[in-house]
C-alpha cells in the first residue's frame, strides 16, 4: 500500500473503532467489535474492514448484525470524516479469526509447558 492508502486506512480504523465503542449498547446489543485491520483500494473507493469480536453469539449472527448496520456505519463515518476526504469508501466487513487462533496457540503452549 502507498503512504496515502496507509494514512487513509488508519483514519478509517480509528473512526470506525470509536463508532463501535459508542454504538456497542444501542446497535450491537453488547457485542464488542474490534477493528483489527483496514485495507484500502488504490483509488480509496472501497475498504476491507477486518473485524474481530467478543460475544457468546455465533459468528454468523454477529456478522449479520454488522451487515444490517453497514449503511448506517457508512453514513455516520461520512459525517465524521467529510472534511478530511473527498470520497467515502464502500465498506466491506470481513471476519478476522486472529484472536481465536491466538487463544488456541496459547492453550497448546500451556499444555506443552504443563503436561498432565
Amino acid at each position: 500500500m502507498s503512504i496515502r492508502q496507509e494514512k487513509f486506512a488508519r483514519l478509517l480504523q480509528r473512526e470506525i473503532s470509536i463508532m463501535f465503542q459508542e454504538k456497542t449498547q444501542s446497535w450491537f446489543e453488547g457485542i464488542m467489535y474490534m477493528v483489527n485491520e483496514v485495507a484500502v483500494s488504490p483509488d480509496l473507493g472501497s475498504a476491507k474492514i477486518y473485524i474481530g469480536f467478543l460475544s457468546n453469539k455465533s459468528k454468523g449472527e454477529c456478522m449479520a448484525q454488522l451487515d444490517y448496520y453497514a449503511k448506517d456505519i457508512r453514513k455516520l463515518l461520512a459525517t465524521r470524516i467529510k472534511d478530511q476526504v473527498k470520497k467515502i469508501p464502500e465498506l466491506h466487513f470481513i471476519y478476522d479469526d486472529t484472536l481465536e487462533k491466538a487463544m488456541k496457540m496459547e492453550e497448546l503452549l500451556k499444555k506443552l509447558n504443563h503436561p498432565e
